[in-house]
């Protein structure tokens, strides 16, 4: 107990109510526990001495030691609100700044390409199906007709995980596995990122979209070839959109094509196309004498571009709001 008398204590504990008008937080909890501190606290220390004191005394002290404690208490909850109030205010924004409009999502506008290519060709009856990205050399080339001596699977074209693991360099692998799988009739399109040893310009991209289509059953001519293909450029692009097929060559289709649209006052190319050639058939179990098909392969990105008039394919990867900002509905 202290050797100080009650009136000196008390005069010790006024002096220190006066801080706490202009403590901050940390200061405001060493205060409470200085004055009101259940083991140590001066105002505890004031009111376990009262039964040393005579009984007059005793009530005097009592009294005062009360009216100190309410005072205190008080005190310090008008104090610990205007510190919590001040410290509340610094974080609102600025309410006289002008308003921000709130950014709205949007599909990506490949992906937009993608999902109406899609759902043109569900009409035909196709249904949309997806496959492993990392493939085995088999089924990246071997299946699909493709030596592996040829270009296309040079590493200059293609980036190897390990030893006959690639990352796909077309989605032609799925028609592979759909092929081993079903049996037909089969009528497919296959949307995916494929991976490329390509430079990042303004018309290529190491990584992009690609969309297959593959059709297999008895009967199945190039003329059912072109007139899917005919009824998707008519419904992509518009009713009066001219399209032309050129003989090409593919390593998986035979006869092979490449398919055009008519684009202001020349000619686009959208998609390398074909008959399935027979020995792919062969390659995924499929009877080639009796049946037939059709496969064309399409970049979502290039289309989009056509669609939109954009310059640079690097526009569609990066994540520029005042871009994309154009393609929100």
């Amino acid at each position: 107990m202290s050797e100080q008398s009650p009136n000196d204590q008390f005069l010790a504990v006024e002096r220190t109510i006066g801080e706490i008008q202009h403590a901050d937080g940390a200061r405001l909890a060493e205060l409470r526990v200085d004055l009101l501190g259940r083991k140590a606290g001066r105002l505890t220390q004031i009111l376990r001495s009262l039964s040393s004191l005579p009984s007059e005394e005793r009530r005097v002290v009592g009294l005062r030691a009360n009216d100190l404690k309410r005072e205190i208490e008080s005190a310090l909850a008008s104090r610990e609100s205007e510190v919590a109030s001040r410290k509340a205010s610094k974080q609102v924004a600025d309410l006289t700044m002008p308003g921000r409009s709130a950014w709205r999502g949007a599909i990506h506008p490949v992906t937009a390409v993608v999902d109406e290519i899609c759902e043109i060709f569900r009409d035909l009856g196709f249904t949309r199906v997806s496959g492993p990205e990392a493939e085995t050399q088999e089924y990246n080339f071997t299946k699909l007709n493709i030596s592996l001596d040829h270009p296309a699977a040079d590493m200059q074209d293609t980036m190897f995980l390990s030893p006959g693991i690639v990352m796909r360099t077309h989605t032609s692998p799925v028609q592979a596995r759909t092929m081993e799988q079903y049996e037909p009739p089969i009528r497919i399109v296959v949307p995916g990122l494929v991976y490329r040893r390509d430079a990042f310009d303004a018309s290529h991209a190491p990584v992009f979209e690609q969309i297959e289509g593959l059709v297999v059953d008895e009967g199945v001519s190039f003329v059912d070839f072109k007139a899917a293909i005919d009824f998707f450029v008519k419904r992509f692009f518009s009713k009066t959109t001219a399209v032309r097929f050129r003989p090409s060559f593919f390593p998986f289709t035979e006869p092979s094509a490449e398919v055009d649209v008519k684009w202001g006052d020349g000619w686009l190319e959208i998609m390398g196309a074909g008959m399935v050639h027979p020995a792919v058939l062969e390659n995924c179990g499929i009877d080639s004498e009796r049946y037939t098909g059709y496969a064309f392969g399409m970049g979502p990105h290039r289309i989009t571009m056509l669609r939109h008039g954009i310059p640079d394919i690097r526009l569609l990867f990066q994540n520029d709001m005042r871009f994309l900002g154009q393609f929100v509905e």
